[in-house]
């Protein structure tokens, strides 16, 4: 059974918690090692130990550099209270630095994996700062046996461009061991009287809550719109004030993965997928959870002509990609949501195999044995023509 030592920035990520998962139900023993936000209690974890690092703060960029730093100086001396891994996985960048003062703490050094599943606008840069960062990226990486990442837009646009060890991708899929029941959309049931969309997880986007807001008031109840995850309250002029204020926009507040998923996709008819927080760079180039929860869920996807989620939906042939998200494009997108149009399109995500947007034990295994291993792997998705 292969051990893996886990280093994460934020031990209170849910997606921590599911990666982590994931390693245990592919058959590894898990250690994880990170540091929590001060607003987050230290998570139950089920793994053989959890070490907090320090604590760290959302925006204090310098403060979380400063506690990089002395974790990564001080590695060798906590790393004597750990059993030896046979492999270090490490989440961003930040924890590949810590990584590979680790690497001469046992006699035979560990595998590294290096896992980057965004590439931070500071990476993209055209100037000195952004040249040292891909610079010290390259440095980090020297001793990386396997980079996994989660979209081939990082790839293409950023690996390709810059260098990397062998990749291997892993999507963003629904983890839901246990779980076997799933929503279908409700206009395979009945004829709705109002359209309903969702726009659930990190909730970061000021531009689509503005645009959404704006097509929600004009529709005047034709189309409501349900909120649901943590927003990123500093992207926000006054996140709970707009929500508040707008009469067709339902915020839910935090939700539990997987246990939450069918509830709130099956009450919809349209997943939002489009993000501007990095327009043009991270966010045409990811493929965010939600697009998987709701197609699991039969969601009609929405995406943005474009990018790399509008691209996954084509490839399928299902959903709906909008040239912009101008009120024009919105309320033509609406207004030609005939109830046989809403069924077909409804009709299409339902027909798909299930296993395009769930992770299941078979992959856990194929993962962990990867990462014991070292394997180069061939960096294509499943649905890739």
């Amino acid at each position: 059974m292969p051990r893996i030592l886990y280093l994460v920035h934020n031990l209170a990520d849910p997606a921590v918690g599911r990666r982590v998962a994931m390693f245990r139900q592919g058959g590894a023993e898990v250690d994880v090692v990170g540091f929590r936000r001060g607003d987050a209690p230290l998570p139950d974890l089920p793994v053989n130990t959890v070490l907090e690092l320090d604590i760290t703060h959302d925006g204090r960029m310098l403060h979380r550099l400063g506690a990089t730093l002395k974790a990564a100086w001080r590695a060798p001396r906590w790393a004597r209270s750990l059993p030896r891994p046979d492999v270090i996985v490490a989440r961003n960048l930040e924890m590949l630095g810590v990584a590979r003062r680790l690497l001469a703490s046992w006699d035979v050094a560990p595998g590294l994996v290096y896992e980057c599943l965004d590439i931070h606008r500071l990476m993209l840069r055209q100037d000195p700062i952004g040249r040292g960062m891909r610079g010290l990226e390259q440095r980090l990486m020297a001793n990386v046996d396997l980079v996994l990442t989660s979209s081939p837009g990082f790839v293409r646009h950023y690996f390709d461009l810059y260098g990397a060890p062998p990749l291997q991708l892993v999507e963003n899929k629904v983890f839901a061991p246990g779980i076997a029941a799933f929503a279908c959309n409700p206009a395979l049931q009945d004829d709705p009287t109002v359209l309903r969309m969702g726009w659930f997880g990190a909730l970061r986007c000021r531009t689509s809550l503005a645009a959404l807001d704006a097509l929600t008031r004009r529709l005047d109840g034709r189309l409501n719109v349900v909120l649901a995850g943590r927003p990123a309250l500093s992207e926000f002029v006054d996140f709970h004030a707009t929500v508040a204020s707008a009469p067709h926009i339902d915020f839910r507040g935090s939700f539990a993965y997987p246990q939450d998923l069918a509830g709130l996709y099956g009450a919809v008819h349209f997943v939002w997928a489009i993000d501007f927080f990095e327009a043009g760079l991270n966010s045409s180039w990811l493929l965010p959870n939600r697009l998987y929860e709701g197609c699991l869920n039969g969601a009609i996807p929405i995406a943005l002509a474009g990018t790399e989620t509008a691209a996954f939906i084509e490839r399928l042939g299902i959903g709906v990609v909008l040239p912009d998200i101008s009120q024009a494009s919105l309320i033509a997108m609406i207004e030609a949501m005939t109830p046989e149009r809403l069924r077909q399109l409804a009709a299409d995500v339902a027909a798909q195999d299930r296993a395009l947007f769930l992770c299941e034990a078979g992959e856990c295994v194929d993962l962990v044995q990867r990462l014991a291993h070292h394997k180069p792997a061939q960096p294509e998705l499943e649905v890739a023509a």
